[in-house]
């Protein structure tokens, strides 16, 4: 291998070829895609490596689009608010906000996904309908993508779940993992005696997973959704000002649960 084809294989992508005056995405040159396919488009070229239908591009957006900010109650916006009184610049507090999206803050939809594609993969192998979503939820301690510790009812998830079905009616998507995350809703009602309605992880994973996105993926979307709210609440806070904000006001001490004041042993 001669140095030159050493250095230009060190990476390899079938995502991008780029050279002097040409850029291309996936084979399409960026100034074909320019002002002709939209943003949730770019994206799923970007991850599938194909264009979407419009329904499909549409059917992203959606999901995208509702779960860009819940207030500086969820963690990552709070964090998010706080760095910015810290003197860092917005990019800063972006990152800052996106790396506390995690398994407990963030990663319920990724999780919510794998679960309905468990259920799908049973009932495939013969398992009944109802079986099956009781098979899955004897594995799952906490079910992901269900009850809101905020919202009786979460008014994000209704809505979405009228869009997917809209959607199914149109034939953009099957409809089924929507049916599976209704029997879940359904199953968990009937196990606990009170409903503990869908939530928006639990409505985002199943656009997700009616696109065809697998479970990691969707992490990853949630961070693309969430970064919006964390870019403008941090924004916001540049113009707000303020300084070393930290998570309760200044004249709010935190519990103290130590040993009572004590003195140092005479040395001598």
């Amino acid at each position: 291998m001669s140095g030159n084809s050493a250095s230009e294989d060190w990476w390899r992508t079938s995502i991008i070829e780029m050279q002097p005056g040409m850029i291309r995405y996936h084979g399409y040159a960026i100034e074909e895609l320019i002002g002709r396919i939209s943003f949730p488009a770019m994206i799923w070229l970007m991850l599938k490596g194909e264009l979407p239908t419009d329904g499909e591009a549409d059917l992203l957006g959606t999901a995208l689009m509702a779960a860009v900010d819940h207030g500086p109650q969820a963690p990552s916006i709070a964090i998010a608010r706080m760095a910015m009184t810290c003197g860092v610049g917005i990019n800063n507090a972006m990152a800052s906000a996106i790396n506390v999206l995690g398994d407990v803050h963030g990663g319920a939809g990724e999780q919510a996904v794998s679960l309905y594609n468990a259920i799908a993969a049973r009932i495939d192998t013969g398992a009944g309908f109802e079986e099956a979503v009781g098979e899955a939820l004897e594995r799952e301690r906490y079910v992901p993508g269900f009850g809101h510790r905020f919202h009786p009812v979460d008014p994000r998830a209704p809505r979405l779940m009228q869009v997917v079905r809209d959607h199914a009616a149109k034939g953009t998507v099957s409809g089924r993992h929507a049916d599976i995350a209704e029997a879940v809703e359904a199953a968990i009602e009937r196990r606990k005696g009170r409903r503990i309605p869908m939530n928006i992880d639990g409505a985002t994973a199943v656009i997700y997973a009616e696109l065809g996105f697998p479970p990691e993926l969707c992490r990853g979307l949630f961070v693309l959704s969430r970064s919006v709210g964390a870019m403008a609440h941090a924004f916001e806070q540049m113009q707000q000002g303020g300084r070393n904000k930290g998570p309760i006001p200044r004249n709010l001490i935190w519990t103290y649960d130590g040993p009572p004041e004590r003195q140092l042993s005479d040395p001598a």
